[in-house]
């Protein structure tokens, strides 16, 4: 946060911030022909952060900045992945980027992932933080209900990170 000129974070910031979180259990059954089957398609996150526990099989891949290269991210056990999601994004009017990512089907296991998603609340309004603004920091994002970003989000889940056009100036 000092990054972005955020000296405190008060209960108001918290809730921007991290207002809520959802947990998913995503079990992905091994599947006889991978290279016809698609296990999650390309996307951001639409979170602040995303924490996932993903076990030992692998199948998540990051694409590489402004390239078309995927990488893979191999498990290690007992560690966390932690994305950036696109809420947080806008609130750092780009200075944090939300990560592209996929999740391609296993042909010999099951995969099993855990995220835990931490949010803005539905009701808050989300764009790039007071402080950058008053830092003199030209805003790229305008200032939108996050609910409204979210419902934008599912229309075109799967579109890689075209979504986060939806917020952009």
């Amino acid at each position: 946060m000092k990054g972005l000129n955020v000296d405190e974070i008060d209960d108001t910031k918290e809730l921007l911030l991290m207002g809520s979180m959802r947990t998913n259990l995503n079990y992905y059954p091994k599947c006889p022909n991978p290279e016809f089957t698609v296990g999650v398609g390309r996307h951001s996150d639409v979170s602040t952060l995303t924490i996932l526990l993903q076990d030992e099989i692998g199948g998540l891949f990051v694409r590489e900045n402004e390239g078309d290269n995927w990488i893979h991210v191999p498990p290690i056990k007992g560690s966390l992945v932690i994305n950036v999601g696109d809420a947080l994004q806008i609130m750092s009017n780009g200075r944090y980027r939300s990560v592209e990512h996929r999740v391609v089907a296993n042909g010999s296991n099951n995969r099993i992932s855990v995220p835990i998603f931490v949010n803005p609340r539905p009701v808050d309004v989300i764009g790039p933080l007071p402080e950058l603004i008053a830092s003199g920091e030209k805003p790229i994002y305008k200032q939108v209900l996050y609910s409204d970003y979210v419902k934008h989000f599912f229309r075109k889940a799967h579109d890689g990170k075209k979504t986060v056009g939806f917020a952009e100036l």
